[in-house]
């Protein structure tokens, strides 16, 4: 019979593994002193870090805040270099604002948090409908109680009791069926993304003002170019009817929508103060070029990069000789073009505003960008998802529609919010052209003789401010790239 005794009858209980490889030791030991080479690197730029960070903290923890001037943060930082953050306080409205009217600045903060709620629909899939009605109608009633008037005050009081009736239902539902809710929509209410179409249309009047008329003949232009669209379609065809679209929308608007407008505040005068676009200037500036730019670039770049791969000659060679020569030229040369040559080329009389050109040029410069980087993102589909959709028997917009360009947008989803990221830092141009966007207020600050000589206190706020909205635009991009990936690790 066989001798077992070298044969262990029982198995030893586990043991943790040696503290030097596990936990923050084993990942420093791994990364950061895996080697000589690596070990010294990692002790000089430890030192390196705290030089730097000991000595910003130096310089930027002063007792300066309640300055009024250059003279009082000197005396208060006797005997050590520090920040001069007086200005700051001193200065942090017309930063963000510019020369907006100070009893208006709720119609910007309006502006932009109806625009976080129009969003919310489109980039998030984590909200019902209900609590997005509930936003919306509270902010709205926020907005109609600082118009002041009767008109205001009925306005605040209706959409208060729908926000309260919302809330209402909105607490009163349990836990699963708000689950459920989420998921299914909410039917009964309506679609949270008819305020998302209608919102370009709303953040112009409240921005500048005016009659409330114009941004509803505006959207009036779309409402009959889709009824023409639609009446001769089996007339004329769908190209031509599609040309119908575009055409009649921008006849109303030459010809007759002024007239239109004029007529109806004549009869039923809505409105609220204007304001002029050279009021306009700090991140208010900014935001609004960006946001308006980097919300119409993006569909123009999608017809542009499917006209460059159009079969179409005209149509392609009109869509390449646009990005090439778009993509040729700086920007600072087209706003130079918008701000002192286009009016050159209007009719005589046209007051085109200077904002609405820098709009314009931003708009196009990004979109040629944004073509390149689509049809890179066309380019990487494989030819079976084509084949599959001639199979589906799907025509051309279709195919586009609900199979190659869903596809190629989850592609090119960095490029397009790194184009994103720079038109809106691009937007600091605008300064060389006498628009006063942050870094153009900040010479105006320090023109005044009481900031005189100020300099890293308001770069470093101007470069907090931009980036905070980049640092949110990479996240949430890397946030929508996680909700795509549909791929097997």
């Amino acid at each position: 019979m066989s001798d077992l005794s070298f044969v262990r009858s029982e198995m030893l209980p586990e043991r943790a593994p040696p503290p030097s490889t596990v936990g923050v030791v084993g990942w420093m030991r791994e990364n950061l002193f895996n080697g000589i080479t690596n070990s010294v690197l990692t002790v000089l730029s430890v030192v390196f870090i705290v030089w730097c960070v000991v000595g910003f903290l130096g310089w930027a923890i002063s007792p300066t805040w309640a300055a009024a001037n250059l003279r009082d943060c000197q005396e208060l930082v006797t005997g050590h270099e520090g920040a001069c953050w007086g200005v700051v306080r001193d200065r942090w409205q017309q930063l963000l604002f510019g020369f907006y009217p100070q009893a208006l600045y709720w119609r910007p903060i309006l502006a932009f948090v109806l625009l976080f709620i129009a969003l919310i629909p489109v980039l998030f899939a984590m909200i019902s409908r209900r609590m997005n009605w509930f936003l919306l109608l509270a902010v709205l009633a926020f907005g109609a109680s600082q118009i002041g008037g009767v008109v205001g005050m009925i306005l605040a009081i209706v959409l208060a009791a729908g926000a309260a009736f919302v809330g209402f239902k909105l607490v009163t539902t349990n836990k699963a069926d708000r689950a459920e809710e989420i998921a299914a929509g909410a039917k009964r209410l309506p679609n949270p993304l008819i305020f998302s179409v209608l919102y370009p249309f709303i953040a112009p009047w409240l921005l500048w003002g005016g009659s409330l008329w114009m941004p509803i003949v505006a959207l009036l232009g779309f409402v009959l170019g889709w009824a023409a669209m639609r009446l001769t379609a089996d007339v004329i065809g769908t190209l031509g009817a599609t040309i119908l679209a575009f055409v009649v929308p921008v006849l109303w608007w030459l010809f007759a929508a002024a007239g239109f407008a004029d007529i109806a505040q004549g009869v039923l005068p809505i409105g609220i103060e204007a304001v002029q676009s050279r009021d306009f200037g700090g991140m208010l500036l900014s935001l609004t070029i960006g946001v308006v730019a980097i919300s119409i670039s993006l569909p123009i770049g999608i017809v542009l990069a499917l006209g460059r791969q159009s079969d179409l000659m005209i149509v392609k060679a009109l869509c390449v000789g646009f990005i090439e020569f778009i993509r040729g030229v700086p920007l600072i040369t087209l706003l130079f073009v918008a701000s002192t040559l286009l009016n050159i080329f209007m009719p005589k009389g046209t007051n085109f505003d200077i904002i609405l050109r820098v709009i314009i040029m931003a708009t196009l410069f990004s979109s040629a960008y944004m073509a390149e980087t689509i049809r890179g993102g066309l380019a990487a589909l494989p030819r079976g998802q084509y084949e599959a959709a001639d199979a589906l028997g799907l025509d051309y917009w279709k195919a586009q529609r609900l199979i190659i360009m869903p596809q190629a947008l989850k592609i090119s989803i960095p490029g397009i919010v790194s184009n994103f990221i720079g038109l809106f830092k691009d937007t600091t141009l605008v300064s060389i052209i006498g628009l006063l966007d942050p870094l153009g207020l900040s010479n105006t600050i320090r023109a005044h003789t009481d900031w005189v000589g100020i300099y890293w206190e308001l770069f470093a706020v101007i470069a907090l401010m931009f980036f905070v909205f980049c640092f949110s635009m990479s996240r949430y991009s890397m946030y929508l790239e996680r909700r795509l990936r549909t791929d097997h690790r």
